[in-house]
């Protein structure tokens, strides 16, 4: 799939929820394996969803947007 101007934030926003999915399902498979609780790995896998999707969608955003060939600016520059 090409990216575009139309379609960047939807692949923005499949790409770092991919990702964050796939980092909980990281952090269960490994707390699973330490045999923790259910409340620890669910509680845990929670946890790493939010976090990830706190770093990912404003790393990954400006970089798929770029890639479609949008001016990307800091929001400090607006």
């Amino acid at each position: 799939m090409k990216i575009t101007h139309a379609n960047a934030g939807r692949i923005a926003a499949v790409l770092y929820t991919g990702g964050s999915l796939l980092a909980t399902l990281v952090f269960f498979t490994a707390a699973t394996i330490g045999d923790y609780g259910w409340v620890a790995r669910l509680g845990g896998a929670g946890w790493i969803f939010v976090l990830a999707m706190i770093i990912l969608m404003p790393t990954v955003t400006p970089w798929v947007r770029e890639r479609a060939g949008e001016q990307v600016t800091p929001a400090a520059h607006h």
